[in-house]
């Protein structure tokens, strides 16, 4: 059974594959993309479970021992986002059926999630450092041929930016790694936790430490490498930016907490003080974003960047309460930033604009959808008891323990610009005088409607059973904070 860690990234493979044989029947396809993301989440739950019971999971390919065959590691931290990342791909596919169009499902949409999938999966339980670069591959020509889907003007133009900022990541990703292998003979990551610290040239291993942090910083939108993200995922349709918005940065902000808990630590004073410097430059850039613009999309999109920033503030106080508080926040903003983004797509498509100043009312006429939209809102600004709120508490406890206790204060403050942001939505498009909507058949809304409700349930549940979560959450931090526990499960099996 130790290979069940694989399931969650060979699962959406096959389908992805046996969707690419007939791409024009739609019947078909949407039943298989469904059962193929379905079937992956329950894997991915079946991992969880045993990953809880059995402790981590890892497997070297090939029979080759460790460290010398490529590993895959399942810990607690890669199976809770493998799920919540698969739970978030089954929802969009559901989401997908209304709202993407019959001319993008007909020329390869389904496949292309579901190879998405593969790469944020693989990205998130590989235990080496070039196959993290391979399964980020994987994801990004996906995300290539996402963003650019549908082929309308914007969507293009966008794309080239998009596509030459990944490009150059790439390639700084691969000599990052280069370095990193002629200084440590090896990329195994328990492997690198072991090197590193017999290592005496601290000096070279933190520029390399700092060179990964531009790399994933990229992927992550960290200030000052975000400027490509909020054009770029502004420009293709909803389902395609729920998707980008919930999975792709989170995917750097993983391999930051990896990287920076498992072996950057030889220079905690420097990596990690510049790692929460960035991460409340972050915050700053995003809040300044989200009160700026009066697009639906743009205010989500520039919280995206928020998010990562306080998540990023907790990895480096690098204590328990910290770490603990971003795996439960990165988690929450997953659910969060899919959900808030299926309820700006209908809201969008009921006005037939995403600017706020052409919207009013829409309370009157969708009051389920407004109230729905309200505890969405304050979830994401962190007010208790729902999921925002457990993981910023931690965080905040964290930097007051830690060294940047300075950081906390901006992380509560800027909570309430958070707050603004979003509500201002629910203020221009719920309240106010009711502008003409365009009429949508209850089929349609109701396909829309209902994976966003379940997607808004499960981040409530999160939040207000957090208790029953936090064994999980901590079993993760643990094994950040404990690198021992990752190694001796890596090299010993």
């Amino acid at each position: 059974m130790s290979n069940l860690l694989l399931f969650p990234i060979i699962i959406p493979l096959f389908f992805a594959a046996l969707l690419m044989i007939f791409p024009k029947n739609i019947k078909l396809q949407r039943i298989l993309a469904a059962i193929g993301a379905g079937t992956a989440l329950i894997s991915a739950v079946v991992l969880l479970a045993k990953v809880n019971t059995d402790g981590i999971q890892a497997v070297t390919l090939g029979s080759w021992p460790a460290p010398f065959g490529i590993s895959m590691v399942s810990d607690p931290l890669s199976a809770l986002l493998v799920v919540t990342s698969s739970t978030l791909v089954l929802l969009v596919v559901f989401y997908s059926f209304p709202t993407i169009g019959i001319k993008r499902e007909q020329s390869f949409y389904y496949p292309a999630v579901l190879f998405l999938m593969v790469g944020v999966n693989g990205a998130f339980t590989t235990g080496d450092i070039f196959n993290l670069f391979v399964f980020v591959e994987v994801l990004l020509m996906a995300s290539y041929a996402l963003i650019v889907h549908g082929g309308e003007k914007p969507q293009l133009r966008e794309s080239i930016k998009y596509l030459l900022v990944n490009i150059i990541s790439s390639a700084l990703f691969v000599a990052a790694v280069a370095f990193l292998y002629s200084v440590t003979g090896t990329l195994n990551m328990a492997d690198l936790a072991v090197k590193i610290p017999q290592i005496k040239e601290t000096g070279i291993l933190t520029v390399i430490a700092v060179l990964f942090l531009m790399v994933f910083g990229f992927k992550a939108a960290i200030f000052p490498l975000y400027f490509w993200l909020p054009g770029s995922y502004y420009a293709p349709p909803i389902p395609i930016l729920a998707l980008f918005g919930a999975l792709l940065t989170k995917v750097g902000v993983y391999a930051i907490m990896r990287t920076y808990t498992l072996f950057f630590t030889m220079n905690v004073g420097f990596t990690h003080e510049l790692l929460g410097i960035i991460a409340i430059l972050t915050i700053l850039a995003g809040c300044i974003g989200a009160l700026a613009y009066f697009d639906v999309k743009k205010i989500i999109i520039y919280n995206i960047i928020i998010a990562v920033g306080v998540i990023l503030f907790g990895v480096a106080q690098l204590n328990q309460p910290g770490i603990d508080g971003s795996i439960f926040y990165l988690i929450h903003d997953m659910l969060i930033k899919a959900a808030l983004f299926f309820l700006v797509g209908i809201v969008a498509v009921l006005f037939g604009t995403t600017d706020l100043r052409k919207m009013g009312g829409l309370i009157q006429t969708y009051p389920v959808l407004g109230w729905v939209y309200l505890i969405t809102a304050f979830g994401l600004a962190g007010i208790p008891p729902l999921s925002g709120f457990p993981g910023k508490l931690l965080i905040v406890q964290g930097g007051f323990e830690g060294p940047q206790f300075w950081g906390s204060i901006v992380v509560l403050a800027t909570s309430l610009i958070v707050l603004l942001s979003v509500v201002r939505i629910f203020v221009y498009a719920f309240w106010g005088e009711p502008v003409k909507t365009i009429p949508l058949k209850k089929s349609v809304y109701n396909q829309m409607f209902i994976p966003t409700v379940i997607l808004v349930a499960i981040t409530v549940v999160f939040g207000v059973g957090a208790e029953l979560f936090m064994p999980l959450i901590s079993g993760a931090g643990e094994v950040l904070l404990n690198p021992s526990i990752y190694i001796d499960a890596v090299l010993k099996e």
